[in-house]
């Protein structure tokens, strides 16, 4: 049964450091009992309270690590149904499908694609995370012998698709230090699978028709081993997602533990727009783990920004550091955009007058990763403040001109800017995409 706050209070520290985040240790244990954080967020709690509490301390989602080293993905972890409440913590994988039955120089050129779907979206990488191997070939020898190319050669981490016992243990002794996941256990072969992820350390994949079928499966596999993923298979999206969003709901609602693991589902859309479009359901709600079989760069881009927008901290804005950036070969004398420090803001501003071929700097004010108008409309992005940050890092020192263009939305800012900061205020296009024209027009 589950432990309430104050069953948990008794057994903790007591001294309201607030390192955990919280204000006292009362108010972790509440958030402890409702699974809202994990037990090791608290950096005084005793050894005896972490046997004690047992199961409390656990996350209603356990972690599963894919893969190894620099290409190791972590999974589950969860401990809400929806971001706004806190976040979610590990984002979906996105993992793309490769046969073993192609020939030799046809499995190289397609995983040299595959090793290059990785992008820079808003000064962060993304990128897939695992690459599929499926078994196609009904050759044992011939699938280890590719899931060892993926496992050397592959910059992600590897996924074993086969349904012969046989072939997934060649393959998992030809990679078992990649840390492959296997795909996957089912009522016929699980005792088997259960045993060779124990013995490789590998984690497995449960698949199941159904609910029932997977929780009854899950029961049985872990108590082999933890290291799960759960598959709920099925013909529509409707089921899929059924199966996902109830494992998700029963694991941290419930409490229900053959469900408190990770979750992977299959896209069986044929075209690629559909597929893309099959995959942004399943990211959405609550795979941990999307296999599709498109892998161009146009059609998994959108998927990745999904994935980064969904997996940011809701009450944390993306930005970027407050300074002023060159933009190509900016000198003394290129322009000065002014904008916020908003990422999205900032980079969008960044795209256009790259596009643009002139060079220029960006002036990217402090206002705590808000949007211009909304900035603006806190007192965040005003004549006063912008003036100071200028004169905090010296800009009449680094350019021999004293020109500086803001965005229309904002063109009320102009007179005041000009007077706080002694420059020449330019009022600009009020969307960024009107920057490349404004700057040729305006010879600036």
């Amino acid at each position: 049964m589950a432990l309430t706050g104050l069953q948990i209070f008794k057994l903790m520290p007591k001294t309201n450091c607030k390192e955990c985040g919280h204000p006292t240790c009362l108010a972790f244990s509440m958030a402890l009992a409702s699974s809202k954080i994990a037990l090791d967020a608290c950096p005084h709690v005793s050894d005896e309270a972490k046997e004690s509490l047992g199961a409390a301390s656990l996350p209603p989602v356990l972690k599963v690590t894919l893969g190894a080293s620099d290409k190791a993905r972590a999974m589950g972890e969860e401990v809400v149904l929806f971001r706004h409440d806190k976040k979610f913590y590990n984002p979906a994988c996105i993992a793309i499908t490769i046969s073993d039955d192609l020939s030799d120089d046809e499995f190289d050129k397609k995983l040299a694609v595959l090793n290059d779907l990785d992008f820079e979206r808003v000064g962060e990488k993304v990128s897939i995370d695992a690459i599929a191997l499926v078994q196609k070939s009904g050759n044992a020898d011939t699938f280890a012998a590719k899931a060892k190319k993926v496992s050397e050669n592959g910059k992600f981490a590897p996924i074993l698709m086969s349904c012969c016992v046989e072939s997934l243990t060649k393959a998992v002794e030809a990679t078992k230090s990649a840390r492959p996941l296997i795909h996957a256990a089912t009522e016929e072969n699980w005792e088997a699978l259960a045993n060779l992820a124990k013995a490789n350390d590998c984690p497995l994949v449960v698949s199941g028709c159904d609910l029932d079928a997977v929780a009854a499966l899950s029961e049985k596999v872990s108590a082999v081993t933890k290291n799960i993923v759960l598959e709920v298979c099925g013909d529509s999206i409707a089921q899929k997602l059924s199966g996902l969003t109830q494992i998700r709901r029963q694991a941290i609602r419930k409490k229900f533990r053959p469900f408190g693991f990770p979750s992977i589902v299959s896209v069986n859309a044929k075209s690629a727009v559909s597929q893309v479009a099959e995959a942004s359901t399943y990211v959405s709600k609550y795979a941990s783990i999307v296999v599709v079989d498109c892998f161009e760069k146009a059609q998994i881009l959108p998927l990745c920004a999904l994935r980064q927008n969904l997996f940011s901290d809701p009450q944390k804005p993306a930005q970027v550091v407050p300074g002023v950036f060159p933009i190509g070969a900016a000198d003394e004398n290129s322009p000065v955009y002014c904008t916020t420090n908003f990422s999205l803001t900032y980079y969008t501003v960044e795209g256009e007058l790259s596009a643009s071929k002139i060079p220029a700097w960006i002036l990217a004010a402090p206002t705590d990763g808000t949007s211009v108008l909304t900035a603006w409309a806190a007192g965040k992005f005003n004549g006063e403040k912008i003036a100071q940050f200028m004169e905090e890092i010296n800009m009449n020192d680094k350019f021999k001109h004293r020109n500086i263009t803001i965005p229309g939305y904002v063109a009320i800012l102009k007179a005041p800017l000009e007077e706080k900061s002694g420059w020449k205020v330019k009022v600009g296009p009020n969307e960024a995409a009107g920057l490349p024209a404004y700057a040729k027009a305006n010879n600036v």
